[in-house]
């Protein structure tokens, strides 16, 4: 039996696991990621891509407070989007389509090259815990290894208790090819943990060779594609293009041949799936109405002829999966290099956490990613980055590092997690947040970078560069609201956009609140305003611009953010008895006793607990001292 000792050990080498890993390594902490598969690590189980609606958000916030994925999915991406660039930028989100064994090869690289960070191949079994299991110490393998650490985060993905289902048949695994993880949930539950259990699934896998495109909507990438991280990645120079299809009745018709041996309709399946990634029987049944389901056709790198089928999850029949795909235009032909399946696993409901992700049953014990019941690569990787990081700090008697509602999508979705819960995987859209005008993908380094550079996260260089953004940024409005446009200079730009010519000089600013007038366009046709953005990187203008634009809309969410502050500075006594308030709804003194708020503001985010009760808890609170600044 081996003993070594660590500061941190991360339990699980997908997205949450390795942005913990290199989080808690880059504040300095010794760590140890332990997988099952080193050939696994940061492996894209599903679909080859990274972003989306409000999930670019996330990768953008992962990338400003110092993590890795942004910068991974920079540099293998084979296409990238900006999405809802028709709406305003608090909906613009980045996507990208991304080379599937490029993207782990360069996780792997970017950890092996992270000092701190160190691996062990080898399936945990059992938590090391002291003072009468109330305080982690370690964890213990398969092989018998003991390892030692003042804090283990757990990032378990679909790998605890993990069952796979393709039709009648089942096979017990956390991912194709790979063995499930047993012990962990039952050692938790023993302790007191509450369980369930949740699904997910994924398309079948086709050859691309054998697919007839000209029957196809080709979806190329952004003329003038961006990126995800503010660091120096370089955008891409020649792109992948994916295909749409849909399917049709004769492919309904033959899918639901197959409902009856279909695992989710004859009660195989226990766990709930995602709601808004529903396998595509669940389509069917859910919007009989409709006659055709979008698919869309995503290679899976640039060496490949793989092509991951988005839109078509399913646990059916091999058999029923392959007939009914041969219907669809362009598969007629279609050569499946391996069936879709779902898969149900242990997730432990995350009311059972701390506004850091650590567990309030045991004291070191972090959870995040799918154990915690959410699905999606970027949700994952943003608990694991502040999972890692609060354990270093916890470690080293720091206070935690808790993103609020208004400062990030990370802060939404935590603090969604550990107040609301889930009873199905959580997925994140921009609706979730309420100040989702001050949390777009453009800000977000200007939003993060200081609390980033205050824990650890980033280093000096980066921090003074997000600096000197700003210092940009406030030239460029500077200029906007004092310097006077010629006639001569900005008429045709607004004769091109169907916009009132102006006949005296007006400020460079009230020409840019137009609508569909672009500081890029007024640059292009203005020598004055060129030779003065010149010295300035495109995307400062363009952050300026968005800053100029939507003031008023900005100032107005700042203030409403100031003011829901200020409940989460009111801090709550962990002993306070909720109970002898008499006033409060029964509802809410029974959420309030069971969930332990640690201030006015957390409390009056917990399903059940009524505007009424928090102004109960006012008067009460400013009665009595069981509160504290």
């Amino acid at each position: 039996m081996m003993r070594v000792d660590y500061d941190v050990i991360v339990v699980g080498g997908g997205h949450a696991g390795c942005e913990a890993a290199a989080a808690a390594a880059r504040m300095g902490s010794k760590v140890l990621l332990i997988s099952m598969n080193m050939q696994t690590i940061a492996q894209m189980s599903c679909n080859p891509a990274m972003g989306g609606v409000a999930k670019g958000q996330i990768v953008r916030e992962i990338d400003a407070l110092g993590g890795y994925s942004g910068i991974v999915s920079d540099r293998t991406a084979i296409q990238f989007r900006m999405l809802n660039r028709s709406k305003g930028p608090a909906m613009w989100s980045p996507r990208t389509q991304n080379d599937r064994m490029m993207f782990a090869a360069l996780w792997r690289q970017m950890l092996e090259e992270t000092e701190g960070v160190h691996f062990w191949q080898d399936a945990v079994v059992e938590l090391l815990l002291a003072d009468s299991g109330t305080r982690v110490e370690g964890v213990r393998t398969a092989m018998g290894t003991h390892f030692l650490a003042r804090a283990v985060v757990l990032t378990t993905g679909t790998f605890l208790n993990g069952l796979m289902h393709v039709g009648e048949k089942q096979q017990r695994g956390g991912r194709s090819g790979e063995h499930a993880s047993y012990g962990i949930s039952e050692q938790l539950m023993a302790l007191g943990f509450t369980t369930g259990r949740m699904k997910t699934g994924t398309p079948p896998r086709i050859d691309g060779r054998s697919l007839n495109y000209s029957k196809m909507e080709e979806q190329r990438g952004d003329e003038h594609p961006g990126k995800f991280s503010f660091t120096d990645t370089r955008p891409l120079e020649r792109q992948r293009s994916c295909w749409i299809t849909y399917t049709n009745e004769a492919v309904h018709d033959l899918l639901r041949t197959g409902f009856d041996r279909s695992p989710m309709y004859n009660g195989s399946i226990k766990g709930l799936g995602p709601r808004y990634c529903p396998s595509i029987e669940d389509k069917i049944n859910r919007f009989a109405e409709r006659d055709r389901h979008q698919i869309f056709v995503e290679p899976e790198g640039w060496n490949t002829v793989e092509m991951y089928i988005n839109g078509f999850s399913t646990s059916l029949p091999q058999e029923v999966q392959y007939a009914a795909l041969r219907k669809i235009p362009g598969f007629e032909q279609a050569r499946m290099f391996r069936p879709g399946y779902a898969i149900e696993y242990d997730y432990f409901p995350p009311t059972q956490l701390r506004p850091s992700l650590e567990t309030k049953n045991v004291e070191g014990l972090f959870f995040a990613g799918q154990i915690n019941g959410t699905t999606g690569y970027e949700e994952a990787a943003c608990q694991g980055l502040l999972a890692g990081a609060n354990a270093n700090l916890a470690i080293n008697d720091r206070q935690s590092l808790v993103l609020s509602r208004s400062e990030a999508y990370i802060g939404v979705l935590i603090d969604d997690l550990i107040n609301k819960g889930t009873d199905e995987p959580y997925r994140m859209f921009t609706s979730r947040a309420e100040h989702r005008i001050l949390l777009r993908q453009d800000n977000a380094d200007i939003r993060l970078s200081e609390i980033a550079f205050r824990n650890g996260l980033i280093g000096e260089d980066r921090h003074t560069r997000v600096e000197q953004k700003v210092r940009n940024v406030e030239s460029i409005t500077k200029f906007l609201r004092q310097k006077t446009a010629e006639p001569k200079e900005v008429n045709p730009v607004l004769i091109d956009h169907e916009e009132a010519p102006i006949n005296q000089k007006v400020k460079w600013g009230s020409i840019l609140l137009r609508p569909g007038i672009g500081i890029r366009e007024l640059s292009a046709a203005s020598g004055h305003l060129s030779s003065f953005l010149v010295d300035f990187p495109e995307e400062d203008a363009e952050q300026a611009e968005i800053q100029w634009k939507y003031r008023s809309y900005i100032e107005r969410e700042e203030e409403q953010a100031r003011r829901m502050s200020n409940l989460d500075h009111i801090y709550l006594k962990p002993d306070f008895n909720f109970q002898t308030i008499r006033a409060l709804s029964h509802e809410g003194r029974e959420k309030l006793s069971a969930m332990r708020p640690e201030s006015l503001g957390q409390a009056s985010r917990l399903s059940g607990v009524s505007p009424a009760d928090i102004s109960i808890l006012m008067v009460y609170l400013n009665k009595g001292a069981e509160w504290k600044h």
